[in-house]
């Protein structure tokens, strides 16, 4: 990620343009990163396609869950909304899956 002098100071600390701008480049990397893990689930669903396993897998999304929820603890952002966007996203990794077979 890359940082100008805005982000050294606290968000008290700066202008609404600068909050602006800074929330922008958060989406950027929010974006990026879902880029990255939608490329990786379509490299596991190539992989379970070879193997002729099946799309869904509970436990793994169960621990795909619970990390989701210790790391919404860990930054203090409320879990029930952390466990929706990655319920959201592994839904939407499981109808690819399902598109591509």
């Amino acid at each position: 990620m890359a940082h100008d002098d805005t982000t050294d100071r606290l968000p008290d600390e700066m202008t609404l343009d600068e909050l602006r701008a800074e929330i922008e480049e958060i989406d950027r990397d929010l974006v990026e990163l879902i880029a990255r893990r939608t490329y990786v689930a379509d490299t596991i669903a190539q992989v379970k396609a070879e193997a002729d396993l099946p799309t869904t897998d509970e436990q793994q999304e169960q621990a795909v869950m619970d990390r989701a929820g210790e790391n919404a603890e860990r930054f203090e952002v409320d879990a029930n909304l952390v466990k929706a966007i990655f319920r959201l996203l592994i839904e939407l990794n499981k109808v690819e899956q399902r598109e591509s077979r």
